[in-house]
């Protein structure tokens, strides 16, 4: 008896150590396509240099990315924005808890309002929407969840993704050359799985072009510095057209027997 319990233990010992070594051998499937990324990223090494990039900035950024993030992909398949009704994605977004939040935060944040509103001459109650809309008033900065690394987010979009390849590149590089600026360093280059980055989530390229000091301590940071954010967003929206006391939008109602498609 003890001897037929010990072969079927023993048994047991080497189907159990088959198994683990299949699953090992399944998990390390992937390695293939990591090879290829990582082939992929030395050349696209040469792509940033000759874009402006050093090399030490980009060995850097990449320093731990050896694979492309499979919830990238995923999440780029499934935006809610566009999977939706526009009703119920705004149900989502606009709540009384948004609402209760956001009087909170013009509170709080009143003499960063004024001055925003002083500098870019845009209603600091629409800074305060795209903050809630764009980040929860920061509370998605400290998800996990929704947090990633840029330069894995924007690799694997380049390398996977053929929708976005094109775009993700050139965000992948402005990206680099934020890092390589100094406003930031790689633990805190982090943002969405498509790279927008910061309580007001703005893409590399919209960063570099639109973000500014507003606090004043020569460094434009989005991600810890409120004033730095808000003061962006405005800047943004200045830069591309909004002009003080005007209304955002307007409501029209057309003749009688007028079709929208028609209204030009």
């Amino acid at each position: 008896m003890a001897k037929k319990t010990a072969g079927r233990f023993s048994s047991f010992l080497r189907a159990t150590g088959v198994a683990i070594a299949l699953a090992a051998a399944a998990q390390a499937t992937p390695a293939f396509a990591d090879a290829q990324f990582q082939r992929w990223v030395g050349q696209f090494r040469a792509t940033a240099t000759s874009n402006g990039v050093s090399g030490a900035i980009f060995d850097r950024a990449f320093a731990g990315v050896t694979s492309p993030d499979p919830e990238v992909l995923e999440l780029a398949r499934n935006q809610p924005e566009f999977n939706a009704p526009v009703w119920q994605y705004f149900d989502n977004q606009i709540t009384d808890e948004s609402i209760g939040n956001g009087r909170r935060m013009a509170q709080q944040h009143r003499r960063t309002l004024d001055a925003v509103e002083q500098r870019f001459g845009v209603d600091r109650n629409i800074v305060l929407a795209i903050w809630s809309i764009e980040s929860r008033y920061g509370e998605a900065l400290n998800n996990p969840r929704i947090v990633r690394n840029i330069v894995r987010s924007l690799s694997t979009l380049a390398y996977a993704d053929s929708r976005r390849q094109k775009f993700a590149r050139s965000q992948l590089i402005a990206a680099l050359k934020i890092l390589q600026n100094g406003d930031v360093d790689v633990s805190h280059l982090t943002g969405s799985w498509a790279g927008a980055m910061g309580h007001t989530q703005f893409i590399p390229t919209s960063y570099q072009t639109w973000a500014v000091d507003m606090d004043g301590n020569g460094k434009r940071d989005i991600w810890g510095s409120v004033p730095d954010a808000l003061g962006s967003a405005a800047n943004l929206l200045r830069q591309n057209g909004w002009r003080p006391g005007h209304a955002w939008g307007y409501e029209v109602v057309l003749p009688q027997g007028r079709k929208f498609p028609r209204a030009g």
